[in-house]
């Protein structure tokens, strides 16, 4: 399950965050943030490795689970400035994305080079974020400002991914998983900037932002590749 708003985490904070800051307060933030993020990728990959074998009960409680990675997510928001309880259900949330994921991985396993397709979905995004990381250090051009507009189009794709659960139209997946891919990937350039910027309250708040851009990407092409592979 994906596409969340991650704007939670943000608050109203953002332009005075970058004012109080020295540059060795950045650093610090920024290292720790990306410290939390792998952190966090390798916790989502336990949540799928354990989920996998599980793949047919979850599919059946899907959505229970779901409406609990959201409760997860935002009861971080609470507690993210606990330490101890704030790693914990940081943990406990990006273990869990992994659960949920784990009927889509389970089924592209299915399909014939269905581990070379999560492999292949995985190595392109990883390189795109990665090539999305690069270019919002390196580029003059500010998206720090490119929130609303971020947040309304997701809100449209989630429209639209809700009525096709309705329609199941595989060549409508097409269009939707593709538009997820383009808006997060400028969410990663958004979420880096930001980062570097000083922007997020907390490491936590940065390492999550990062995450669901990356598990969004994966999820997406991840629907891309297991569609066009699908002998059916």
């Amino acid at each position: 399950m994906g596409l969340y708003d991650r704007d939670y985490a943000r608050g109203n904070s953002a332009a005075y965050q970058t004012q109080s800051r020295d540059d060795s307060q950045i650093i610090s933030f920024v290292k720790e943030t990306y410290k939390l993020f792998a952190a966090s990728m390798m916790a989502g990959a336990v949540g799928a490795y354990v989920g996998v074998p599980l793949a047919g009960t979850i599919q059946t409680m899907i959505w229970p689970l779901f409406f609990l990675e959201i409760g997860l997510l935002i009861g971080l928001q609470f507690v993210k400035n606990k330490p101890g309880i704030n790693l914990l259900v940081m943990f406990a949330f990006v273990f869990m994305t992994g659960i949920t994921l784990a009927p889509l991985l389970a089924s592209t396993l299915g399909m014939n080079g269905g581990g070379t397709i999560i492999g292949n979905a995985f190595a392109m995004t990883s390189v795109v974020f990665g090539a999305m990381s690069f270019y919002a250090i390196k580029t003059t051009k500010d998206f720090t400002s490119y929130g609303k507009p971020l947040m309304i189009a997701m809100f449209v794709i989630i429209g639209f991914s809700i009525i096709n659960i309705f329609l199941g139209n595989p060549m409508f997946q097409v269009i939707i998983s593709g538009a997820v891919v383009v808006l997060f990937s400028i969410m990663v350039i958004f979420d880096t900037q930001n980062i570097i910027r000083g922007a997020y309250e907390t490491p936590i708040d940065g390492a999550i932002a990062l995450y669901l851009d990356f598990l969004n990407i994966f999820t997406a092409l991840l629907q891309l590749f297991g569609i066009f592979g699908n002998d059916d």
